[in-house]
């Protein structure tokens, strides 16, 4: 691939320009706020111009909502050989393609999962699908030149292409991404008119739940309207289990012994059914999940504390898998939390104190 044009220079699509000029891909840039395809520009993503001649592939980083009719345009236009897009939603999209007139034979639906809760060309990184799965969907008329172009762009960006049908792909989604983040922000919007005093005291618990509530509504309005049938069909199911565990739990506070202990017995099955769903959740790598043991460690609120603990990390010989960070109400300190390898939790919790750490047991 050579040149390449990126429709949208949001988070997504910056993200994507910077990965290929950083490999040395030629890259035009349009948006129809032009001011975010100059500050795509100005970060290193290309010009922000409109090809004079097709390029390469044609990116469409745009709504889905938008997909099908700005496809036809590029096509119209000739912007590119080969289109694909980014959207979190493909059947509707391939359908919208398919009645705005575009040639399909030319067009591959495409789907990087990743993001950040950020928006806009200034969140972009080059690195922002390193590693990361980047669904493909050709459908029956799409062409070969089609899904070599699509696959070599997932390559350039760092990214593990998956292919999939639309269908299969809408419902997965659904089940990944969509459905939890309304669930998500059905969880945060408990807290909007709760007491004061219940939200002071919040916990990592109730911020990694409510983190992606955080995204941008807009977005995730065309989002969740894009693909609201799977995401009623995941809900429900998921509605029909919550109104088990409120039972559960009425019955547990109830009088009635023998319907508290059933109510106990369908609680503890929730969670182990909870256990085993989190457990097919891939690793490190894709690797099946692995169990890490959490060091905690009371960390002061200074500039360079993170990094002189992940220094003596290091210096202990220890591979920090993973961290969590819990500030503590009212003072300048927190409690931070790093999950290693049980076999060297005990022996980096000495190693810590050793050196002056406060290591929680």
């Amino acid at each position: 691939m050579r040149s390449a044009l990126v429709v949208g220079t949001g988070l997504i699509g910056t993200s994507i320009a910077l990965a290929l000029t950083r490999r040395g891909v030629e890259v035009y840039l349009s948006d129809a706020d032009e001011s975010a395809a100059r500050t795509a520009a100005s970060l290193g993503g290309g010009r922000a111009a409109l090809p004079t001649q097709p390029v390469d592939v044609a990116i469409l980083a745009v709504p889905p909502a938008r997909i099908g009719e700005t496809l036809a345009k590029a096509q119209s236009e000739q912007w590119a050989r080969v289109f694909t897009d980014v959207g979190s939603v493909k059947s509707r999209v391939l359908d919208a393609a398919e009645t705005a007139g575009g040639d399909l034979s030319r067009f591959i639906g495409g789907h990087p999962l990743a993001g950040r809760e950020r928006s806009g060309p200034l969140a972009a990184r080059p690195d922002l699908f390193e590693g990361r799965p980047w669904v493909l969907t050709p459908g029956p008329a799409t062409s070969r030149d089609a899904l070599n172009q699509a696959l070599e762009l997932v390559s350039l960006c760092g990214a593990v292409p998956t292919v999939m049908d639309a269908d299969e792909h809408d419902h997965a989604v659904a089940l990944i991404s969509h459905a939890p983040h309304l669930v998500a922000a059905l969880m945060a919007a408990r807290l909007e008119n709760a007491r004061e005093q219940s939200v002071r005291i919040s916990g990592t618990g109730i911020r990694d739940l409510t983190r992606i509530a955080g995204g941008a509504p807009q977005l995730w309005e065309d989002i969740l309207a894009a693909n609201a049938p799977a995401i009623a069909e995941v809900l429900a199911d998921y509605a029909a289990d919550l109104s088990e565990a409120v039972r559960a739990l009425r019955a547990v506070a109830g009088p009635d012994a023998d319907a508290a202990k059933r109510g106990a017995e369908d609680l503890a099955d929730l969670l182990r059914r909870g256990n085993a769903g989190h457990a097919r959740i891939p690793g490190k790598h894709g690797s099946p999940s692995a169990s890490y043991t959490a060091v905690a460690v009371v960390i002061s609120d200074r500039p360079g504390e993170l990094a002189r603990l992940f220094a003596a990390a290091g210096s202990a010989g220890v591979n920090v898998e993973d961290v969590r960070i819990d500030h503590s109400p009212g003072r300048e300190a927190g409690l931070v939390e790093l999950l290693v390898d049980p076999a060297v939790a005990e022996r980096f919790a000495t190693s810590l104190g050793a050196s002056g750490w406060t290591v929680q047991a």
